[in-house]
Formats: structure tokens, sequence, C-alpha cells
């Protein structure tokens, strides 16, 4: 994979920034219904595109490094990190 097949694959999803594997496993069973060969709206090329998109896609998320800090913690959650402030 090269960031061009990754950018590529972004596209296609129409992702725009944080998304989790759910976001995008929907995503995908929504463009397989609309690209599926049998479909009026379909392509055999264009669904072998998205499949492959998508294995672009599960390959990243797959071999993404989290991030164990911090501050990551309190920008992927903010709410729990001010939970003190939720009971009085």
């Amino acid at each position: 994979m090269d960031y061009i097949e990754f950018e590529k694959a972004v596209d296609m999803f129409g992702i725009i920034s944080n998304m989790s594997k759910k976001d995008i496993k929907k995503r995908y069973l929504k463009l397989s219904k609309k690209y599926h060969p049998d479909m009026s709206t379909g392509s055999h090329e264009k669904f072998t595109e998205l499949k492959r998109n998508y294995e672009v896609l599960q390959e990243y998320m797959e071999n993404y490094s989290f991030s164990f800090e911090k501050d990551e913690f309190k920008k992927q959650f903010p709410a729990f990190f001010n939970y003190k402030s939720w009971v009085k």
C-alpha cells in the first residue's frame, strides 16, 4: 500500500476525519449495495475498486499505531477526562 492508494480509498469512502471501524464498515456496506454489478447503478469495475479500497483501509486500521499519551486521550475522549465536574 502506498499513500496514493490510501488517498483514493479515503476519497471513495468520503472520509473527512475521525471515523471508527464500525462507521467505515457501514459505509462499505452502503456503497457495496450501490455498486454491486446486479444493481442498476452498479458495475463490476466499480465494485472491484470499492472492495480493494476497503481492503486498503482495513490494512491501515489494523496496522495503525495508537498513542497512549494523556493529550491524545483528552482529544479522543474529552468527556471522560472531565467526569469529576459532572457530579457535585
